[in-house]
């Protein structure tokens, strides 16, 4: 299942880095704000090849990234993840609000409104 996220990037978050039981591992946070009546702030990891990519964002950018979201349990107790797969310039951005008008200027039905099919 793809998610896709946008909003603004607010903080790029200091790299981590080591060595597990795989090999060398570099993860990148980053926290984005995502737009409407009440924003939320979420916290998005990148890992590996993917941790380079948000440094050519800066904050203030605004951001389209196709994420995954898993939740795992360690000591009885639940973590969630969201891992970025694809991070990109969010090109629509502003594109997808609806108009606003003054009280004077909302749109009034028109008599075709009442010409409905059912």
């Amino acid at each position: 299942m793809m998610l896709t996220l946008t909003g603004k990037l607010l903080q790029i978050l200091p790299r981590q880095s080591g060595t597990g039981k795989n090999g060398p591992w570099v993860k990148q946070d980053f926290i984005i704000e995502t737009p409407g009546d009440y924003p939320k702030k979420v916290c998005v990891s990148s890992w590996g090849e993917k941790a380079d990519e948000v440094s050519e964002f800066k904050e203030g950018d605004e951001m389209k990234i196709n994420i995954n979201i898993e939740s795992r349990e360690y000591n009885e107790r639940w973590y969630t993840d969201i891992k970025a797969w694809k991070i990109e310039r969010n090109s629509t951005a502003g594109h997808d609000s609806p108009p606003s008008y003054s009280d004077d200027e909302i749109p009034q039905p028109s008599d075709d409104d009442d010409l409905l099919p059912f």
